[in-house]
């Protein structure tokens, strides 16, 4: 009988008790999908007496993680701690370097210190898996990695973190404030008590920068993302953007050019033509363009105790089979470092949300900047005065360089007629 897959988990957390219930469920399954047997040996977490409603006593417990490295009946760990740096770096790098494969659901790490611990699993000639840190049990890694490896990706983009899908959703079917349906995410768990990360773009950063890397074969660069995120959209941009056709989705968009890689994280008006418009709630989905092999879209749950699990499991199986390979699909010394292309150049149409104060000439001064910077106007609406004494103007752009958008919002800054900051989404094409 094939000797078995030694496993040790650093994390008993919500993922950790997934991957446990999975290989418990499946355990006759995986094994004849992996030709040998998987088996979790030793388990490790901060709190031993915690009811995680599964028995974990069969395991070995372990109170430091990092022991795990250099534990001679273990020959995989699997990081589910968390966080870019502390104690699961620590992790990543003594196992990688004791010669052992490494598994994580950790896209901060890897967005922040992949290439070097993709360098040590090269040295070392073991594997560096992480298909559990973007978007859930989508094998989108898998995808890019393996399934169009022979294509030219000329883009990556998609939906990315399903907590802001799912705000932006409620607030949609609702017609409700962020400030309403984000409590209501929390309260519901969708959401975490401090939702920063999720709500202003960085988790979704996080897995654009790896997205990237994969389909374009260059250094994973965390630093060159534009990011904002969804913390000031407003109940007005959802309803005018569905007036036109429209859903406000937080995409994650990265593209090379001949000026370099282009990524940014964003909120932006998705047509409803388009199948980004129809991924809702708390779900996730990535689009690749191959140069052969076309539109790939991916689509399923980004996050949760068995999506994750499922991807992390799917790793495992694929070590006990043998299957090891770079972690970005090349070596580390092959990927390019593209210069970072400038948004400005970029061409497209915008949504641009103005609150001003309800006064003769504020129009005129708006539809002016944007006359001066060269932004053509191809609709506008300004709606009636709110409680606060104040109006709300709406416009959609003709396609143009974002340049000038910026511009006209250059034009605008401190004009007394704003009552707040202008509100910018790109729009996304067909």
């Amino acid at each position: 009988m094939p000797q078995p897959l030694r496993v040790a988990l650093a994390g008993v957390g919500i993922v950790g008790v997934g991957v446990i219930k999975l290989i418990d469920t499946n355990r006759a399954l995986i094994e004849r999908r992996a030709g040998r047997p998987i088996e979790i040996v030793a388990v490790s977490a901060r709190d031993r007496s915690r009811d995680r409603g599964i028995d974990i006593s069969r395991f070995a417990w372990v109170d430091d993680a990092a022991t795990l490295a250099a534990a001679h009946d273990v020959d995989v760990v699997v990081e589910l701690v968390g966080g870019a740096d502390g104690p699961a770096l620590t992790l990543a790098r003594e196992t990688l370097s004791a010669g052992k494969p490494f598994v994580t659901a950790n896209k901060a790490m890897i967005a922040h210190h992949g290439l070097e611990l993709a360098a040590i699993a090269e040295q070392r000639g073991v594997p560096l898996k992480y298909e559990a840190a973007v978007a859930g049990g989508i094998p989108v890694i898998k995808g890019l990695r393996e399934g169009a490896a022979a294509n030219v990706i000329s883009q990556v983009f998609g939906i990315l973190n399903g907590t802001c899908n799912y705000i932006l959703t409620e607030m949609e079917e609702r017609g409700s404030d962020f400030t309403d349906v984000l409590a209501e995410a929390q309260r519901l768990g969708y959401a975490e008590a401090d939702p920063s990360f999720d709500i202003d773009g960085v988790d979704a950063a996080h897995k654009l920068s790896i997205l990237a890397s994969l389909a374009f074969g260059t250094a994973v660069d965390f630093g060159a993302i534009q990011i904002t995120g969804i913390r000031h959209v407003i109940s007005a941009d959802i309803a005018e953007a569905a007036a036109l056709g429209y859903r406000v989705r937080l995409v994650g968009h990265g593209e090379a050019n001949s000026k370099g890689l282009f990524q940014r994280v964003h909120p932006c008006l998705v047509p409803l033509s388009h199948p980004l418009a129809h991924v809702s709630g708390s779900l996730n989905a990535v689009v690749a363009e191959g140069n052969f092999v076309g539109r790939l879209f991916f689509q399923g749950r980004g996050a949760g105790e068995g999506p994750t699990a499922s991807a992390v499991v799917a790793d495992l199986i694929d070590i006990a089979r043998g299957e090891t390979g770079p972690a970005f699909a090349m070596p580390v010394a092959s990927l390019a470092k593209p210069a970072t292309a400038p948004a400005g150049d970029r061409r497209g149409r915008a949504y641009l949300r103005f609150t001003v104060a309800d006064r003769p000439g504020v129009l005129a001064e708006i539809t002016a900047a944007m006359r001066d910077a060269g932004v053509s106007i191809e609709s506008l609406i300004q709606r009636g005065v709110a409680g606060d004494g104040n109006a709300l103007i709406a416009m959609v752009t003709h396609t143009g360089p974002e340049r000038s958008v910026v511009d006209a919002l250059d034009r605008l800054d401190g004009s007394q007629s704003l009552a707040g900051k202008p509100m910018l989404m790109h729009i996304l094409d067909d």
